[in-house]
């Protein structure tokens, strides 16, 4: 069964990281849709289940769609240069 769970808007200051989704009872697939709205790059960091945890920079005025398995945690960090804001959403589906 899919889950679609609520669209969260970010506005993030310089530097700063916020976790928006986290499964610590063992991970979930889902897909991960960020969209970036500010004038800098956000990053979209991705913990997994028995993985690297992985990172997507996401340019200013673009989106990014990521789909995982063993989702654990997804969260945002505004780089060095400057706030950032947008909204991120994920899907979960039990397969």
């Amino acid at each position: 069964m899919a889950i679609l769970l609520p669209q969260q808007f970010f506005n993030l200051a310089a530097g700063v990281g916020k976790s928006y989704y986290e499964d610590l009872t063992g991970g979930k697939n889902a897909s991960v849709t960020v969209q970036n709205n500010s004038t800098f790059a956000v990053e979209l960091v991705l913990t997994r289940v028995n993985a690297p945890v992985i990172s997507y920079a996401i340019p200013a005025g673009n989106s990014l769609t990521i789909v995982a398995h063993g989702l654990l945690v997804a969260a945002l960090l505004a780089n060095g240069g400057g706030a950032t804001f947008g909204f991120i959403q994920v899907a979960t589906a039990d397969i």
